[in-house]
């Protein structure tokens, strides 16, 4: 499986103060085999490219989760682009800049990062093999804000623009959002996830522009949601508040709610759990939007 990594800036990074920024992994895993390594200190963002045996054109720009303060980049980045792979899919695991790290209009830094990550994929469609019409965004947790923030502010201009890149559509066509965080002002919001973006002492006003729920209109794209019950980390509220949104605008949404999983669970549950599942309806409902082929 070819990897590769691509800048998404040649040059001057939108916010940079100039920081000592140090690269940290931490393996949570006991197996070499297995790695579930845990990574911050990122000084710039970068796209790790994953391509399939037999491309089909689809692509899915995968966004980790971590709470804003490091990226789960095997358990929701590398695992989620071998499965996509082994349907056809190219994968493009995004390791955005954590808001953080010293950093300049901290609550946009991830945003920027995503909006230019897509723009780029479409941009460089043919090199990379993909259909244009074809991308789709997939997030976990606090990523899954990320990428539902993608999908309701793809338009919204959170740095200047550098090239011709940016005049190229950040709308993802269709987006996946797992175990996400979704309000950062309602009662169950992850607070963790909240502070680290937008710092412990937001103004009300700022909590409420960047809840994903608050943004959908009729540029939303096709949006998938999967969730535990028994998620003690981020409430499953956050999900159902979306695809309630979601529907009161007739935007095309789909909300799966399992009984077990916990938090953080990836492609990582065994067969015998309903939600191990997801991946395959996700493909579905990718399918039936004519963004994934069968």
């Amino acid at each position: 499986m070819p990897t590769r990594r691509t800048l998404l800036v040649g040059g001057a990074i939108p916010g940079d103060r100039h920081a000592a920024i140090v690269r940290k992994v931490a393996d949570q895993s006991h197996d070499p085999l297995r790695p579930d390594r845990w990574i911050s200190g990122i000084a710039e963002p970068v796209l790790v490219v994953r391509r399939p045996a037999r491309p089909n054109g689809a692509a899915v720009l995968i966004m980790p989760g971590g709470g804003y303060g490091f990226l789960s980049y095997d358990n929701e980045g590398t695992s989620q682009a071998q499965w996509l792979n082994d349907r056809g899919i190219t994968a493009f695991i995004l390791l955005y800049r954590l808001p953080n790290e010293g950093w300049t209009d901290r609550p946009h830094v991830p945003l920027q990062d995503a909006q230019r990550a897509l723009r780029l994929i479409r941009a460089k469609a043919t090199r990379f093999r993909v259909d244009p019409h074809r991308i789709a965004a997939l997030g976990f947790s606090a990523g899954g804000h990320l990428a539902g923030s993608l999908a309701t502010r793809f338009g919204e201009a959170v740095y200047a623009p550098v090239d011709r890149i940016d005049t190229v559509s950040a709308r993802p066509d269709l987006v996946g959002l797992v175990y996400p965080v979704v309000s950062l002002e309602a009662p169950f919001t992850h607070g963790g996830s909240r502070d680290m973006l937008l710092g412990a002492d937001a103004p009300a006003a700022l909590r409420h522009a960047g809840s994903v729920e608050t943004g959908v209109t009729a540029d939303t794209p096709p949006t998938f949601l999967v969730h535990a019950a028994d998620d003690d980390l981020v409430p499953v509220a956050n999900s159902i508040g979306l695809f309630t949104a979601l529907i009161a605008l007739k935007r095309p949404s789909e909300l799966h709610v399992f009984d077990a999983g916990g938090h953080g669970f990836g492609v990582r549950l065994p067969r015998s759990m309903p939600g191990s599942a997801w991946p395959d309806l996700f493909q579905a409902f990718g399918v039936s939007k004519g963004v994934f082929a069968i």
